[in-house]
């Protein structure tokens, strides 16, 4: 028989599950009774009941609105709707404001045409015809040149402070026509216009070979100033070492940008710098896909390589025909892109036409301005546009600078 276990004794009684499950049913309805559904720290309410809650009447359990899954695609919808209606306001103001600058272009000054037009029609007619009619086609169609050049120089180097005057495409236009009218005597304005255009070319391929097609702004700039530099003096000395000793006083204020005294054949270069821009516009969404990156603008169907060499021609040959017949005007190219950027909301490719639009009405009212010269003196517009000009590149500048600095 087993011997009883010795630790029997030392081990307490067993209890029974019942009594210890009656004990702590005690405790927590006591914890039950004790909790409260009221804030443990009262503050005041943020709005006082309404009407008809005073009143009395049902109201709904839950104050907050529905939740709408659809609300964000609905919010992008609004804001694209409402960026569409801006932007088509902003083109039919700029519309309106360059038709304005048309007719004041054609009727200022009105009294001598008037009085003329009293005492001999046919030549107040001819007058119209054949000298403000040029200037004011000039005018305009030189600022929108500009304007849409400059925007696509800018797309294309991804670079605020391109535009035909600081890359050197001007001033190489400019050398181009001195030195095919002042040495090899071409003086039509197809030849004129050729000459010019050679002449931006090379430049902007000589600004590639420098600064490279993706160059921080400071080493575009230093390239542009480089090339319009040695253009300037290139010019300066073919003039004065031309065959006809007045050759530099001629080309004087053309040099400065003027559209005096231009003829209707003479304002017919616009045709090959119009059908350039045209081909600009056309290739404005390969541009705004070119900003995301060449890399991504390649995987988007975009040759990067093809786009840039055709870009470069276009604005070659819009700027040195224009060039050719009114002279180098500076910071137009500059001014009007980085505005209509602001209308597009930053699309390089998209802010071709508004730049064109707002180019056409910059370089028309400082035409405008050249006007209110005193009697017998003449201000060129290039040098209002340089005078107007300055100020925003010197601010352009000190953006960068900003924002660059840590």
């Amino acid at each position: 028989m087993a011997a009883p276990c010795r630790f029997s004794a030392a081990l307490p009684p067993r209890q029974s599950a019942e009594p210890r499950d009656a004990r702590r049913q005690p405790a927590q309805v006591a914890d039950r009774q004790q909790l409260s559904l009221r804030p443990a720290v009262a503050r005041a309410g943020l709005a006082t009941a309404s009407a008809g809650a005073a009143r009395g009447q049902p109201q709904a359990r839950c104050r907050r609105p529905p939740l709408d899954l659809c609300r964000t695609d609905h919010d992008r919808r609004g804001r694209a709707i409402a960026e569409a209606r801006l932007s088509r306001t902003a083109v039919l103001l700029g519309l309106a404001s360059l038709l304005l600058v048309a007719v004041l272009e054609l009727c200022v000054p009105l009294a001598p045409l008037r009085a003329l037009a009293r005492l001999d029609p046919a030549l107040a007619r001819e007058i119209f015809v054949e000298l403000r009619l040029p200037r004011a086609l000039l005018a305009l169609g030189y600022g929108a040149v500009l304007g849409i050049c400059g925007a696509a120089l800018q797309a294309l180097f991804a670079n605020p402070l391109a535009s035909p005057d600081l890359t050197g495409s001007s001033s190489g236009a400019a050398l181009g026509a001195v030195a095919a009218s002042a040495w090899l005597g071409l003086t039509g304005p197809l030849a004129l216009g050729f000459g010019a255009a050679t002449g931006a070319l090379l430049a902007l391929l000589l600004l590639l070979a420098l600064a490279g097609r993706r160059a921080d702004p400071l080493t575009m700039l230093l390239a542009g100033l480089a090339i319009s530099l040695a253009a300037g003096a290139a010019t300066t000395l073919a003039l004065a070492l031309a065959p006809s000793p007045f050759a530099f006083y001629e080309a004087f204020s053309w040099l400065l940008g003027d559209f005096a005294d231009r003829s209707l054949a003479q304002a017919a270069v616009l045709l090959p710098a119009a059908g350039a821009c045209a081909l600009l516009l056309a290739r404005s969404r390969a541009l705004d896909r070119l900003a995301l990156g060449e890399d991504v603008a390649a995987s988007l169907g975009v040759r990067t390589g093809r786009l840039r060499r055709e870009v470069v021609v276009l604005v070659a040959v819009a700027v040195g025909a224009c060039v050719a017949v009114g002279g180098a005007v500076g910071f137009i190219g500059l001014v009007a892109p980085v505005l209509a950027r602001r209308l597009t909301r930053g699309h390089p490719g998209r802010a071709l036409l508004p730049a064109g639009l707002l180019g056409a009405l910059l370089l028309g009212l400082a035409d405008l301005l050249s006007r209110l010269a005193p009697l017998g003196r003449s201000i060129p517009p290039g040098a209002i546009t340089a005078l107007l000009g300055t100020p925003l590149f010197l601010w352009l500048l000190v953006q960068m600078r900003w924002r660059l600095t840590p």
